[in-house]
């Protein structure tokens, strides 16, 4: 097999990362932007040891769950892997994914239930983080998603995967730049002012919180003056912050953050607790999906449990802990970012909780140094999963259950077998459709041993 060659082929199923996967005499092709049951004329593009990957010459036969997508973009943006494939047969595909994973990964003999779908299946993402960059001759501002796997940015006008207002906060800052003698950030040579555009975006009240990552120590005239501009614009935005990143890596914020112009947080609202979002706060994208999770996590502690002890571990804003305060005796919540922490407090006066305790520290740290045992331990890791030392320690300080949040099938088949290699067994686990129209999954294992 060369490149270039082509070939007819049909879709067998999806990979973890939303490519189809076809097979020409035993090596297995992933294609981009196909089907399960489509038939294709496929184009060779990349050959290595042990596969290729090709893109569509001619839909033959098209898959009976193959749609046109809503988005005129979709095919160079991306952000929305799956949205050519009709919603509930994305939510299958990504329960075989979750299930696949379950089998090959963890080795687990399990049954995955059907994903709970969203609430929302457009404007639902609500944190927004755009890559700016400017054209070589004009200088005009670009700002969108990347195209997949480039760093080329898709200028992108209008996305409905996101409240509308976005748009127009985005449109102004693009068109307005000049007008402050503010410049997109070059990649390739690190020059430029602006580098990324940050929007969280309240489903509650629909307020918006504006940062402007920049390449910069701190904020001279001319980008105080847009901030500004960018507030007195829009009524729902209530706050313009700058972050500051020099660094030459794939990372978005840097580690400080200036509020220049109003506030810097937006309120949301789940379960009846309202919370403050900053521009470092870790918070669920899609709130309304989000609030089905915790809403699932608290009724499986309420029924199982009278009153009991939680660790809240890898915390965030302590939204597990403040969500399930109200069914637990006591909480402990553990995040190691201090401005999450900051804002845990600030939401836990807010809403007068009074049985969250609060830990600035790292997850495996803080447990290394305490002895005392909980009902129920709760992990929502980042997507690289869990330390082994966290495993350990959890299993040590728990009572007999461990409730995994993640958002890598992955990643928690992973962690899942080191759990049961240690004698615990795994009672569930629950997709949930978090990010509508890609192929990341949300998922919830309840642990017991």
């Amino acid at each position: 097999m060369q490149i270039n060659d082509e070939f007819e082929v049909k879709i067998e199923k999806l990979s973890n990362l939303g490519t189809g996967i076809a097979r020409v005499g035993g090596i297995v092709i992933f294609v981009e932007n196909a089907c399960p049951e489509d038939v294709l004329k496929i184009k060779i593009t990349k050959v290595n040891k042990n596969y290729a990957t090709a893109k569509i010459l001619e839909i033959i036969e098209p898959s009976e769950h193959r749609v046109e997508p809503f988005c005129a973009m979709q095919k160079v943006c991306g952000a929305c892997q799956l949205q050519f494939i009709d919603y509930d047969y994305q939510l299958e595909l990504k329960r075989q994914m979750v299930e696949d994973a379950m089998h090959s990964i963890a080795h687990l003999d399990i049954e995955v239930p059907q994903v709970v779908p969203s609430p929302e299946k457009t404007a639902y993402r609500h944190k927004i983080q755009y890559p700016i960059s400017r054209t070589k001759v004009s200088r005009r501002i670009l700002a969108g998603y990347y195209k997949p796997q480039t760093h080329e940015i898709v200028n992108i006008k209008h996305c409905p995967i996101q409240p509308e207002i976005c748009d127009e906060i985005i449109e102004f800052i693009r068109e307005r730049c000049f007008d402050f003698g503010i410049s997109g950030y070059i990649e390739k040579n690190g020059i430029g002012d602006l580098r990324h555009v940050v929007l969280r975006v309240s489903a509650e009240n629909g307020k918006v919180l504006v940062t402007l990552v920049v390449n910069s120590k701190k904020v001279f005239d001319r980008l105080k003056d847009f901030c500004e501009a960018i507030f007195d614009e829009f009524e729902k935005v209530v706050g313009v912050c700058v972050n500051f990143n020099r660094k030459r890596t794939n990372i978005i914020l840097g580690n400080e953050t200036e509020c220049v112009a109003g506030q810097d947080f937006i309120e949301e609202k789940l379960l009846d607790k309202t919370f403050k979002i900053g521009a470092e706060t870790f918070f669920q994208v899609n709130p309304k999906s989000a609030e089905n999770i915790f809403s699932y996590v608290k009724n499986y502690i309420k029924d199982n449990f009278e009153k009991p002890t939680v660790l809240d571990a890898y915390a965030g804003i302590a939204t597990f802990g403040i969500c399930t305060s109200d069914v637990a005796e006591h909480i402990v919540s553990v995040e190691e970012n201090k401005e999450s922490v900051a804002k845990a407090r600030e939401v836990l006066k807010l809403n007068n909780i009074q049985n969250v305790e609060l830990h600035c520290m790292d997850t495996a740290k803080y447990c290394e140094k305490i002895k005392r045992k909980f009902d129920v331990i709760i992990l929502d890791p980042p997507r690289k999963g869990c330390s082994q030392k966290s495993l350990e320690e959890a299993l040590r300080l728990s009572k007999g259950t461990i409730i995994y949040v993640s958002c890598n099938p992955a990643t928690l088949a992973r962690d899942l077998k080191i759990l049961t290699e240690h004698g615990a067994k795994v009672e569930s686990v629950q997709p949930f459709d978090m990010f509508c129209h890609t192929y990341h999954v949300e998922n919830v294992a309840i642990v017991t041993f």
